[in-house]
């Protein structure tokens, strides 16, 4: 039962990241098609040596340079910055174990601009975009020493507010408006006993942990919703224990993740919509009545690219890096596979770097073309 709520979960995930892409028009991932990752050997605690080939003539640009490599703290975005770690060596790269340098967004970016990192591959845009425009002690712009690079997942996440679909069920809930504008549908949701809906939210220095309250702001809503922020997995994980438990539920959450094979949209949770998202996070997304029941789906975010962001001057004094960031793309089936890997217990570092070696000799034509056009890049 658990493997087949997982394999519907997965498919969940794909459309509701297609849906977000709008229509067939857009930019498509280049790498090999989501069945090429579905059958994975077991766990074995070692990693693989690397099997993206090297042409025979092939030289290795990165030599005597190291990069300085950091990740996001959210588990979900583990297998991008593995599957790059691993790219960036092929050309010679020393990498630094983006393992160690586990940042919130907040954190990430002043660093970056400031040359301490050279890159991360978890920048969500536009979540991202303020911190981009931040100001650094010298008065510039984070903006003007670093920049978002490639197209690493177009319109490949959604992000958005869930609540259980008993209860929406029961009251006629299908929008957040119907919980910030009625104390008595909000007060369904209080889990301190202030009366307030609690949004189980996101850890403190994350984009979303900021847009959140300013949407509660925005809609003239702190008398009535509140975010409970802390560890996310931790957030999750009472989400899901009370939702087994037949409680109301509203949490925040998004897609690509292994967290919605838990509590399916359109089975266990329905998303949320709202009448009036901000400005700059309006655009519906094209989700079915029966996952988002209002209708136009504004989820209060736009639907995000996920990018790396990466540091001018490391850019410029490395050509043959800069091509690959800008080449190499992942397709979102493939990250929420990996997702729920991690989620059914492969989710040491070992596991994560091995996934991301398999990933890289499922894709091998694609990804041998990436690395031979940065070689040549590096002239």
């Amino acid at each position: 039962m658990q493997r087949t709520r997982s394999v519907v979960g997965i498919i969940s995930a794909f459309a509701l990241v297609a849906a977000a892409c709008g229509d067939d028009s857009g930019a498509e991932p280049t790498a090999a098609p989501p069945e090429s990752t579905t059958a994975r050997p077991e766990s074995t605690g070692a990693t693989p040596e690397s099997t993206a080939a090297t042409p025979e003539a092939g030289k290795r640009p990165g030599e005597d340079v190291t990069v300085s490599f950091a990740r996001a703290n959210w588990d979900t975005g583990y297998f991008q910055a593995a599957v790059y770690k691993a790219l960036l060596e092929e050309l010679g790269y020393t990498v630094t174990d983006p393992s160690q340098a586990e940042l919130s967004p907040v954190t990430f970016y002043p660093l970056l601009a400031e040359g301490k990192y050279d890159l991360w591959v978890n920048g969500w845009f536009p979540l991202h975009d303020d911190l981009l425009a931040g100001e650094l002690p010298d008065g510039n712009l984070v903006g003007t020493k670093a920049q978002k690079i490639g197209a690493e997942m177009p319109a490949g996440a959604l992000q958005g507010f869930i609540i259980d679909v008993a209860t929406a069920t029961q009251y006629g809930i299908t929008m957040l408006d119907d919980i910030g504008d009625d104390p008595v549908i909000a007060a369904l949701f209080d889990t301190d006993g202030d009366g307030k809906a609690d949004i189980a939210g996101c850890n403190e220095g994350w984009g979303c942990q900021i847009t959140i309250n300013d949407t509660i702001e925005f809609n003239g809503w702190t008398d009535t919703i509140e975010q409970k922020s802390g560890e996310y997995s931790a957030l999750w994980a009472d989400v899901v224990a009370r939702a087994g438990r037949g409680e109301s539920i509203l949490a925040y959450t998004w897609t690509p993740t292994a967290y919605i094979t838990q509590l399916i949209p359109g089975q266990d949770v329905i998303w949320l919509s709202l009448s009036q998202p901000q400005p700059d996070q309006v655009g519906a997304a094209a989700l079915p009545p029966d996952q988002c029941p209002g209708q136009p789906c504004e989820m209060g975010f736009a639907a995000a690219d996920i990018h790396v962001v990466a540091n001018n001057t490391f850019l410029e004094a490395n050509p043959a890096a800069r091509r690959l960031l800008e080449l190499v793309t992942i397709p979102v089936i493939d990250v929420a596979l990996q997702n729920v890997r991690m989620l059914n217990g492969e989710d040491t570092q070992l596991d994560i770097d091995r996934h991301a070696q398999e990933w890289i000799q499922a894709n091998h034509d694609i990804v041998n073309s990436w690395l031979t056009e940065a070689r040549s890049a590096a002239g």
